[in-house]
């Protein structure tokens, strides 16, 4: 068709590559959106907003850097952080970063804060020691990874519907909706 968007998405998890193209495709009708494995370089539990927005930025500019997409490609990078928002109240977000170098667009938004009960936060924390490299980043145990070990039938990559009714994927989705509304409007418009 010609007004195709060929987006890349910097995972392969189907969750995440899954919420990016459903979003993309209602707000632009026709889009390709296809997922590449990228490496984030920092701890796998990031904390706070900068490790969220260094881990996102790090998997889009690692896959530039191989190879794996073309300089021009326009990408989307998720990455999950946690955050104390208040005083010994934890909450898991989204950070999620679209950026297109042709249009010269780069474009953040987040997921809604989903709580984190103390105690996971605190178990995470433990387990990881206080010499680890990537501390500066966060911690070496996710979340995701304690909460499975601690409650039954619960997956360390979908834990936020069992503690909100809404799965990760669905968070995903509204905050990537938004990003290509965003992202739509940033764009120069077409020309017939």
């Amino acid at each position: 068709t010609g007004g195709e968007l060929d987006i890349v998405v910097t995972s392969n998890k189907e969750v995440k590559v899954a919420a990016i193209r459903d979003a993309f495709q209602e707000v632009f009708g026709m889009a390709v959106v296809t997922g590449e494995a990228a490496q984030s370089n920092i701890a796998p539990q990031p904390v706070g907003y900068a490790a969220g927005l260094k881990g996102a930025q790090e998997r889009i500019d690692s896959l530039r850097r191989t190879g794996v997409i073309h300089e021009k490609q326009p990408a989307v990078s998720v990455e999950s952080f946690i955050e104390e928002l208040l005083p010994d109240k934890w909450f898991d977000i989204g950070c999620l970063i679209i950026e297109d170098p042709v249009h010269g667009i780069r474009l953040e938004a987040f997921t809604q804060a989903t709580p984190v009960p103390l105690q996971y936060v605190q178990q995470a924390k433990s387990l990881t020691p206080q010499d680890y490299n990537l501390r500066w980043s966060g911690l070496l145990v996710t979340v995701g990874e304690v909460i499975e070990k601690n409650l039954l039938n619960v997956s360390r990559t979908d834990w936020h519907a069992v503690f909100t009714g809404m799965s990760r994927r669905q968070m995903i989705y509204s905050t990537a909706k938004a990003l290509a509304g965003m992202y739509k409007q940033h764009l120069p418009p077409r020309t017939v």
